[in-house]
């Protein structure tokens, strides 16, 4: 197809359905644009590719300290010494370098996944896709709540308005018209206009709009260099990291001095002060501490992208193992959202549509007519596709379908009443016939019917909600060609019947629920149906047996009796999605870690609000996914609990992570001080503690990150956000752990010059029990709640590389003799490493006994 005949596809429609005869462009040609004009994106921060990672790691402190202790040991004229600790400037770099491209590939998954989706039309089917695919010439599909992808002219509107304050800066939304003949870009700003530009937001009606401009050629590409600028908010833990590591620096900067000024006072040697100085802030700063954050953080929001679930803004990630209340949308979360007309009642009586093929009587057509001609001619909607289907299969060859008729006016769901109504007029009638459905209060108004006819009403509605079924009121009028009414009312409507509706429950539903409950979640169940559709659905998915709050009590409460009656209530009915935001507020004052779910333009409210917005990806406006922090990309509420267990998992490890590198820093700063302070011999030099960093730098991101969750980690209650990552509960055990592997390697050390052992042979010692020391922190650190030999048994394949590494890379410093003599040890026997070996385990054996004492005490 050229792009002419493309173009002319748009036109090819029919009045009452903008979409009939429209292909759009085919694949060949879509790839083609995507080769010659690139793809739909502003002008923004590259991602860092291998060079430039390179730069930014060596610019990095440690590295630049290392370059110094590597310059004076070429100037003590010890060239041998000062290669290697160049050469362990490569190595560490390398495997810097790679755990930030593995960061840069997590990023770059989860940028291509939250970038903004779009519905367009291409081969004549439609296909959600980013909006980073969208070329010129595609036809979007256009609806209230959508965000527009690209600049665009609209081809088909129904009463189309659009907020373009992002561009204009006017405040109210403007009306849009369709345009005839060739379109051509212009200006935003003004009402009538046929153009729609990248950015800004359908807030009412729907369009088919013809893509003129992407990317750098929008009107938003004038303004993606400001964009691009914006950084990215800072989550609390970062800020709480930011605190630690600028505390951090003070204290080793601090000592640095100390050291440089006494080993220059005591010895006479101000460069090998310096040397020792430079030694000390290599054991003590803290580089990996942001580093690891950064590398959690990232992949943790990569891992969870894989159970379908999208983090927009990371402090939801840490909010994630926080949550006490879960408020989920029953439909299509909980529910398949795959409906189906199961039941009909009328006048007549009622009947059980049977799911094989078969005729409806005659006395329940007019209720699927009449469902159908109040539906889209190509619905999107499953209630309106489960009475198409109905009829395409049950009502063939009758009178009572209409492909001919044509649409001349819809009057939209509001607030003020649950009913849509279509206005149609037949090739040959002389009046107009027009179709109405929605809540059977909503149709039962409309109809003005008497007090016994509407009580009649609600009792079938209630036998039918309380099968779990949706109910839907469908109504029907006429009215002579003349000026049609403003509003629904206006029309002279009679009862024609009502549809109950089937949404089978998604299978997994009932075992998350199980699961939040032993996780001590709350899941509160929020829908719009009948308070007895909702306690059937409650029912079938093992919901809490609780009260049903609708939503004209809930209107009644003051605050404080909302606030009591959440406590017994977990199944919301007939709620407006305006009302969600009270609902979250009501649990916040409460003291409850809110997350809530919501697809529409009303729901943005409270899931700005909630302490977790979660967005529906499949079924969601765009408005809805860019207030939630994150995206459901399946909308089932099983994904949820999946991203819950997740976010635990991160936040443990990272806990474990961090802990270890504060354990493992105090040996290190205190072998690099005492001595010092002493007048003993030094027991660390600069190469040793790059060796450790070679350890340690994978150990505390690549090792601590992949470790799998604790099986205990969804049955117990959430953590609490108040309490810093950084208190007393990490520092305490983390420094004594620290603490007591110092305490060893001291008595370690001076008990072998003690016994008239050489320099050499103390500091071999010493430094193999602090690699033994080392390794023992990160398998006791692996969890906190389980022993290490317990977490031996649990796969690891990065933790095995890394330890495996340690003690082939200690090996050939000990038996290497030109590595020995560059590290400046001595021989080791086998009854050496075996006390090495037991010292070494025996600084993390009391921390281990402490964790089977609280698994006895609960």
């Amino acid at each position: 197809m050229t792009e002419t005949a493309g173009e002319a596809s748009i036109g090819a429609r029919s009045s009452d359905d903008p979409l009939r005869g429209v292909h759009g462009l085919t694949a060949a040609e879509v790839a083609e644009r995507l080769r010659r004009e690139g793809f739909n994106e502003l002008p923004g921060r590259d991602r860092r590719r291998m060079g430039r990672l390179a730069v930014d790691v060596l610019r990095e402190p440690m590295f630049a300290l290392l370059l110094a202790c590597g310059a004076i040991y070429f100037l003590l004229g010890d060239p041998q010494e000062a290669l290697l600790l160049l050469g362990f400037v490569v190595l560490v770099a390398v495997i810097t370098v790679y755990q930030e491209q593995k960061t840069e590939h997590a990023l770059a998954a989860l940028r291509d996944l939250s970038s903004p989706r779009a519905l367009v039309i291409r081969d004549g089917v439609r296909q959600r896709i980013p909006g980073r695919e969208v070329v010129r010439g595609d036809v979007l599909v256009l609806s209230e709540g959508d965000r527009v992808p690209a600049d665009a002219a609209l081809r088909s509107s129904s009463h189309v308005a659009a907020d373009e304050s992002l561009l204009t800066g006017e405040s109210v939304p403007v009306r849009k018209l369709a345009i005839d003949g060739v379109p051509t870009l212009g200006r935003p700003g003004g009402e009538d206009l046929a153009l729609v530009f990248a950015g800004t937001l359908i807030t009412r009606g729907q369009g088919i709009a013809e893509v003129l401009a992407i990317g750098a050629r929008t009107e938003m590409g004038r303004i993606g260099k400001a964009l691009a600028a914006v950084e990215p908010e800072r989550s609390a833990l970062q800020r709480e990291t930011a605190r630690l590591v600028r505390r951090l620096l003070v204290v080793a900067v601090t000592l640095c001095v100390v050291v440089v000024a006494a080993y220059t006072v005591t010895r006479g040697d101000w460069l090998g002060g310096f040397l020792a100085g430079l030694t000390l802030a290599m054991a003590i700063l803290p580089n990996e501490f942001p580093a690891v954050l950064a590398i959690f953080l990232a992949l943790g929001a990569w891992r969870i992208s894989r159970k379908n679930v999208l983090t927009r803004r990371v402090p939801a990630l840490e909010a994630l193992g926080s949550a006490t209340v879960l408020c989920v949308d029953k439909t299509g979360t909980l529910t398949q959202n795959r409906m189906t007309v199961r039941a009909l009642a009328c006048a007549a009586g009622s009947y059980e549509v049977p799911p094989e093929e078969g005729a409806i009587p005659e006395a329940f057509h007019e209720i699927v007519e009449y469902g159908i001609l109040a539906s889209q001619r190509d619905p999107f909607d499953p209630m309106e596709k489960a009475f198409q289907d109905l009829g395409s299969r049950r009502l063939a060859g009758t009178e009572h379908l209409h492909p001919n008729w044509t649409l001349v006016r819809q009057y939209p769901l509001s607030d003020r009443l649950l009913a849509i109504s279509h206005v149609w007029r037949s090739p040959d009638g002389a009046e107009y016939v027009i179709a109405a459905k929605g809540a059977p209060e909503a149709i039962a108004d409309l109809c003005h019917l008497d007090a016994g006819r509407s009580d009649g009403i609600r009792a079938e509605v209630a036998r039918l909600a309380a099968a779990g079924l949706r109910v839907l009121g469908v109504g029907r009028a006429r009215f002579a060609p003349a000026t049609l009414p403003p509003e629904q009312h206006d029309f002279d409507f009679e009862w024609v019947g009502l549809a109950g509706l089937a949404d089978p429950i998604r299978p997994g539903v009932p075992a998350a629920i199980r699961e939040c409950r032993q996780a001590n979640i709350r899941v509160l169940m929020i829908t719009g149906d009948h308070p007895e559709t909702a306690r059937a659905i409650a029912r079938e998915i093992r919901l809490r047996d609780s009260d049903v709050l609708t939503g004209l009590e809930l209107e009644a409460l003051d605050d404080a009796t909302l606030r009591a009656r959440l406590r017994a209530v977990d199944v919301f009915a007939r709620v407006a999605p305006e009302q969600k935001l009270r609902l979250v507020q009501a649990l916040q004052a409460a003291g409850e870690v809110v997350a809530m779910t919501g697809d529409g333009v009303n729901d943005a409210p409270a899931l700005k609000a909630a302490d977790i917005g979660i967005a529906m990806g499949g079924r969601g406006t765009d408005v809805a996914r860019e207030a939630a922090a994150l995206v459901l990309l399946d909308d089932d509420f099983s994904s949820i609990v999946a991203a819950i267990r997740l976010g635990r998992r991160v936040f443990d490890n990272l806990r474990n992570a961090m802990a270890y590198v504060l354990a493992v820093h105090v040996p290190i700063t205190g072998m690099s001080l005492v001595p010092v302070l002493l007048g003993l011999p030094l027991v660390l030099l600069p190469v040793h503690v790059a060796f450790l960093h070679m350890i340690i730098e994978p150990a505390c991101s690549v090792v601590f990150e992949m470790e799998a969750e604790d099986p205990a980690v969804m049955r117990r209650p959430p953590r609490d956000p108040r309490v810093a990552l950084f208190g007393g509960a990490l520092l305490v055990p983390s420094l004594l752990q620290g603490l007591s592997v110092l305490l060893i390697l001291s008595a370690i050390f001076l008990s072998t010059l003690w016994r008239g052992k050489d320099e050499l042979e103390a500091r071999a010692l010493t430094f193999t029990t602090l690699i033994v020391a080392n390794v023992a922190l990160i398998l006791t650190n692996r969890s906190w709640s389980r022993t290490m030999w317990e977490t031996l048994r649990q796969t690891n394949r990065a933790l095995w590389w890394v330890v495996g590494s340690a003690f082939g890379l200690l090996a050939l410093v000990l038996y290497a003799p030109a590595l020995r003599a560059v590290f400046r040890m001595g021989v080791l026997h086998g009854d050496d490493l075996l006390v090495c070996v037991g010292a070494g385990v025996v600084g993390v054996t009391w921390f281990e006994a402490l964790k089977v004492l609280r698994r006895r005490r609960g």
